[in-house]
């Protein structure tokens, strides 16, 4: 059913939302104000999800994505909007999120900390690759689909990891293996050291990472292969570790091909600027970072804390966060792999906890928050990158004698709908 519908606002997920007859309809790519045509494709009971036809009437915070792909790639979901309104909507959605589903009262919700920049923020990007009939394609995913839009360059992507796309397509587009990556991931450290990972799907890999050892160095960046799980990588060429910096006075944080860092390094360092200041650490507390990664958080804690101990299952991580306590000079801060869950429970046996930090997956940590409730922490500082299992985290903890004290949303990432954001709660 093809409909006139006007929108009226924006929901977690980036859709515009209008009504009609009484029902919320969602639709992608419109904006607040848009008077829109669009083709129902999924009806349900109190609410439907359609696709944009037309747009009959612009809104007035409606401008031209610079992205000649914007409308078709799924990276981005708002390049429609100047980066103003895109803040405004973050920080509305967010705060509304965390008032409906954990009972949030409005001000505790601090205002949302703009990104210092709008494109060229990403360090990390995986493009997604496919060999057609018109050649070797390297881009992103059609929203909802597996089809693969081809990219000249990404604006939101940093300009060294752009510089190597033309290098990489026509490399692997003229290979024997071509159809047989299916993945490129790119990163790039403080340092404009550069790094990429490709994806091998093939039964022979020793014969990829044979062929690509002649050809390595026209690709101004080091160079590895996966071919399975992350356990499988193998270098081909150049240096293992990016190195990021956080805190004042600087922290060089190293990270191997497979480990994490967030990919908006400016706007990392204010987050980390910021739970320093919201840890409040006298130098007698002992601190637990769950999700610990290679020591973002724990290592600049640590120089303000008696102890930190950092937990991450995944092991190169803890591998890395210690190599760099070591090249720091950081001699309290300690690092156990192994998986979050279980870790308060354990360490809280020998000497109590005075602050936990949390930094989860997109999946949240509900079962660290169970053993919270528990342990009776003073204070905890959970980052979150996904509001909604954030909300469901919150609600055990406030339930149990836990003063949210604030909430403040980051972003990091412009142009989506994606918020980063730090929460401190207290004990009562």
């Amino acid at each position: 059913m093809i409909t006139t519908l006007r929108i009226d606002s924006l929901a977690f997920g980036g859709r515009g939302v209008g009504r009609l007859e009484g029902k919320a309809v969602f639709v992608p790519g419109t904006a607040p104000g848009d008077l829109v045509r669009c083709r129902t494709v999924r009806e349900k009971k109190r609410f439907a999800e359609a696709e944009l036809v037309e747009v009959l009437e612009p809104s007035p915070h409606r401008h031209q994505p610079p992205c000649p792909v914007a409308h078709e790639c799924g990276g981005c979901q708002w390049q429609h909007l100047p980066y103003e309104q895109q803040l405004v909507w973050k920080e509305k959605i967010f705060r509304d999120l965390l008032m409906r589903q954990a009972g949030i009262a409005s001000d505790k919700v601090l205002s949302i900390v703009p990104s210092a920049k709008e494109w060229g923020y990403r360090s990390r990007v995986q493009f997604k690759c496919r060999m057609t009939e018109e050649g070797f394609v390297m881009g992103f995913y059609r929203a909802g689909s597996h089809y693969v839009v081809d990219i000249a360059r990404c604006p939101i992507t940093d300009e060294r990891l752009n510089a190597l796309l033309p290098v990489l397509r026509s490399l692997l587009g003229a290979s024997p293996f071509a159809s047989l990556i299916p993945q490129v991931d790119m990163a790039v450290g403080d340092d404009g050291r550069c790094r990429v990972v490709l994806h091998f799907i093939g039964s022979d890999p020793d014969a990829f990472h044979g062929w690509l050892k002649q050809p390595a160095h026209k690709v101004e960046a080091a160079l590895f292969v996966q071919s399975g799980r992350k356990e499988t990588l193998r270098q081909v060429y150049g240096e293992t570790d990016l190195h990021i910096q956080v805190a004042e006075p600087l922290l060089a944080l190293a990270y191997g091909p497979g480990g994490f860092a967030q990919i908006n390094l400016e706007q990392n360092r204010r987050l980390v600027m910021e739970v320093l200041a919201a840890a409040e650490l006298t130098g007698r507390e002992n601190v637990l970072d769950l999700f610990c990664g290679m020591g973002n958080f724990s290592l600049p804690l640590a120089r303000r804390a008696a102890s930190v101990t950092g937990v991450e299952d995944f092991e190169p991580s803890i591998e890395k966060a210690r190599q760099n306590a070591r090249d720091n000079g950081i001699a309290n801060a300690h690092f156990l792999a192994r998986p979050a869950e279980g870790a308060l429970h354990d360490l809280s046996q020998k000497a109590p906890i005075d602050l936990v930090l949390l930094d989860p997956p997109r999946t949240g940590a509900y079962g660290v928050v169970k053993e919270l409730v528990a342990a009776v922490v003073p204070r905890i500082l959970y980052i979150s990158c996904d509001p909604s299992t954030l909300a469901r985290d919150l609600q055990p903890l406030i339930h149990q004698g836990y003063d949210l004290a604030w909430s403040r949303p980051f972003d990091l990432f412009p142009q989506t709908f994606h918020t980063e954001s730090l929460t401190l709660l207290v004990k009562e």
